[in-house]
């Protein structure tokens, strides 16, 4: 492949990602939205058909990695040169904070009528007084951070780290050893539906503690374009946390190169 077509497909597929992956975020989320409150399996569904259409269209141009845990699995292995490594990766960061961006954009209306409402103020600060978000009395992570990135709900470094790091292993795993079936010539178009099927099984058992990001880029590049958009009252970008959806997918995508290669 060449490196335009790393840039090209990297960018593409992953920004189409988190657009459907974000976009059903928000959809659940925010006030005035149809889908408001439809819960934890439309989530896990939306992340799924998301990784399913990404991968679909940048397939057959870059491989489809969308996720640098992925490329670092696969690299390991010996599938990708470790030379177009860093192509990958930020090609993957680059289409991660366009989707955030478009999903922004689709919910103009929507993330103005949430993050305005007197309701939604008073849950995230204990008050709700002037209309502001007060950061000595609201959480870490702001009214809509959730639709952008990842979150706990027990917050213990320990244990979430090594959730991510597990939940990501599954998923490189179930990817690497697609190259088992058929000869060793891999399942073609099918194998985006068997990884996006696997993200939907991963995301309703082991999605509980941190939201599963099982993806660095998924992460940071909408956390990214949390903290830089003009969004009234959005609260902080819980950026201590931020290390944890980065470091766990890495590790975890590395652990499942080396068990391949090993076994």
């Amino acid at each position: 492949m060449s490196s335009h077509d790393i840039f090209l497909g990297e960018t593409i597929g992953t920004a189409v990602l988190i657009l459907l992956g974000g976009g059903v975020c928000a959809a659940v989320t925010l006030k005035r939205s149809k889908a408001q409150n439809a819960g934890w399996l439309a989530i896990t569904f939306g992340w799924g058909f998301a990784v399913l259409t990404g991968a679909y269209l940048a397939g057959g141009v870059s491989g489809a990695h969308l996720n640098p845990a992925v490329t670092i699995g696969l690299a390991i292995e010996g599938g990708t040169k470790w030379s177009d490594v860093p192509l990958y990766l930020a090609s993957q960061l680059l289409g991660a904070m366009i989707g955030a961006v478009l999903v922004w954009l689709v919910y103009y209306g929507q993330f103005h009528a949430h993050l305005t409402d007197e309701d939604v103020l008073k849950a995230h600060t204990g008050n709700g007084e002037e209309g502001m978000v007060d950061p000595k009395a609201a959480p870490k992570a702001g009214p809509v951070l959730g639709i952008f990135s990842t979150g706990p709900e027990i917050r213990n470094a320990v244990q979430n780290l090594v959730t991510e790091i597990i939940a990501t292993i599954v998923l490189v795993l179930a990817i690497l050893t697609q190259g088992l079936n058929d000869g060793g010539n891999g399942l073609g178009t099918l194998g985006a539906l068997i990884t996006a099927l696997v993200v939907v099984g991963i995301g309703l058992s082991l999605g509980g503690p941190t939201g599963y990001a099982i993806n660095p880029v998924r992460d940071l590049g909408p956390r990214i374009v949390h903290s830089l958009l003009p969004l009234p009252n959005k609260g902080g970008s819980d950026w201590s946390y931020a290390w944890i959806p980065v470091a766990g997918p890495l590790i975890g995508g590395a652990l499942a190169g080396c068990i391949y290669k090993l076994f």
